[in-house]
């Protein structure tokens, strides 16, 4: 979120006009007949300029606005927020209808706040929450209203497999901090269905910290949480055992233990550098106090050995590797003159619970140009067929780029909403990609200004 990435990889001397990828990206996109990935024969041609200065794309796609910061919801609670973050796609109350669920990072100095609906606050101070729309088979909006409220910063989090959301706070704010009443840093969960009621209350045994992304495993119903903590030492990647391991609405709520990852002589993710690199035996420790009541949980005391850190933890997604279930979590980036190990300009890791095993599959950069996103993955989504989508997030010109199963790169969105100046243009990250159930549309957020586009067009799949 800050254009410093960009100076600081344009000062690396970094040339070309593509981004490196190196590492096993095909892994990524198992099950995929190559010949047929997503952008597999170089993307779908230059982008074309709006003519109403919103969504640029290739020939042949087109976008519907699906809801604008500021206008009134459908639902009559109020004008629609701004900050559109992480989102998901989830199949809808009725057949063939889509339930889309979008977080909201807002924090007080937001002109749009998620309204205050009463039975959905949490805290009344909370700027922050989620909204959710409901879309028809043709992505005409049909319903748009407060999913949750009263939280605060909600940046991303995931979907479960009973079909709810898990939303994450990043933030570690108590009561008393920014005006709010109660304590924040915690994750929520939001039902839309018939029988999921939302109840806004956090499920505190999950920890308070400051979260960005869940994926859970839908074989035990472990949940894998990540920490995008702004300072050194950095965020921790951790694994929640609930105490009702089949899952269900409401089941989180029931409790489990908290744990960190330790990766035996390797405290900070960073000093990993070589795509393929392997850790076999990684441990999980418990988390001394998850409610962090004294100490930031990142700062307690884990006893001898610690537990690993890293940088700008954020996406988490549950995938597969060789027919066996993992989980895949994002390093968006690593500063060594921000106390990291080491520099990188984005990690993907996999973690196969199976086997106690940690690898390096894929490093982004920096042998890129600085208007490329050789500087970070932020949010990223599996595509039709295979092919990986990356919300850009820095200065400049702000891209949603997919990247083929053969590291290939091509520009599939570019935000033409200028919020600068002529002379100083200035343009809103991408965050939330996420394709319907059917996977004909990819539904994406401008965050700034908060826009929600759906787009459709001749996927490859």
């Amino acid at each position: 979120m800050s254009a410093t990435r960009r100076q600081i990889l344009g000062s690396a001397g970094a040339l070309g006009a593509g981004i490196a990828f190196t590492g096993a990206l095909s892994e990524l996109f198992a099950g995929t007949d190559a010949a047929h990935a997503t952008g597999g024969r170089g993307g779908y041609g230059p982008l074309v300029p709006d003519p109403d200065g919103l969504l640029d794309l290739p020939k042949g796609f087109r976008y519907r606005v699906l809801s604008r910061e500021g206008e009134p919801m459908r639902s009559g609670q109020g004008l629609v927020p701004g900050s559109h973050d992480g989102m998901a796609a989830l199949a809808g109350p009725r057949p063939g209808r889509v339930c889309l669920v979008r977080n909201h990072e807002n924090r007080h100095d937001d002109p749009h706040r998620v309204p205050a609906v009463r039975g959905l606050t949490y805290d009344p101070q909370g700027m922050g929450g989620c909204t959710l729309l409901e879309l028809s088979g043709s992505d005409r909006v049909l319903d748009e209203r407060v999913g949750i409220a009263g939280t605060a910063v909600n940046c991303a989090g995931g979907p479960t497999p009973w079909g709810t959301w898990l939303t994450c706070e990043e933030t570690e704010d108590r009561a008393g901090t920014n005006g709010y009443t109660k304590d924040h840093g915690f994750v929520f969960e939001v039902g839309f269905r018939p029988g999921h009621r939302t109840v806004p209350e956090p499920l505190t045994a999950m920890g308070r910290f400051q979260h960005e992304a869940v994926a859970v495993d839908p074989r035990d119903g472990v949940v894998y949480e990540t920490e995008d903590a702004f300072d050194h030492p950095f965020g921790l990647f951790y694994r929640f055992l609930p105490d009702r391991p089949r899952g269900g609405f409401d089941s989180l709520r029931a409790g489990g233990r908290l744990e960190a990852m330790r990766v035996p002589g390797v405290p900070d993710l960073s000093a990993v550098t070589e795509p393929g690199a392997s850790f076999d035996g990684v441990e999980w420790v418990p988390v001394p106090d998850p409610l962090a009541r004294q100490t930031p949980v990142r700062l307690q005391d884990f006893g001898r050995g610690g537990v690993t850190h890293a940088q700008k933890l954020e996406g988490c997604y549950w995938g597969s590797h060789r027919g066996r279930g993992a989980v895949y979590f994002v390093s968006s980036y690593a500063r060594s003159s921000e106390g990291s190990a080491a520099d990188h300009f984005g990690q993907v890791w996999r973690y196969e619970p199976d086997g106690r095993r940690l690898t390096l599959a894929v490093v982004f950069g920096p042998d890129t140009g600085v208007e490329t996103p050789g500087e970070s993955p932020d949010n990223i989504c599996l595509a039709p067929g295979g092919g990986l989508m990356v919300c850009e997030d820095g200065g400049g010109a702000q891209h949603v780029y997919g990247v083929t199963r053969h590291g290939e790169v091509y520009a599939l969105a570019r935000n033409a909403q200028n919020t600068g100046t002529d002379r100083e243009p200035e343009y809103g990250e991408f965050a939330g990609a996420t394709f319907s159930p059917d996977r004909r549309t990819l539904y994406v957020n401008c965050y700034e200004p908060g826009t929600t586009f759906a787009v459709t067009g001749p996927w490859r799949s």
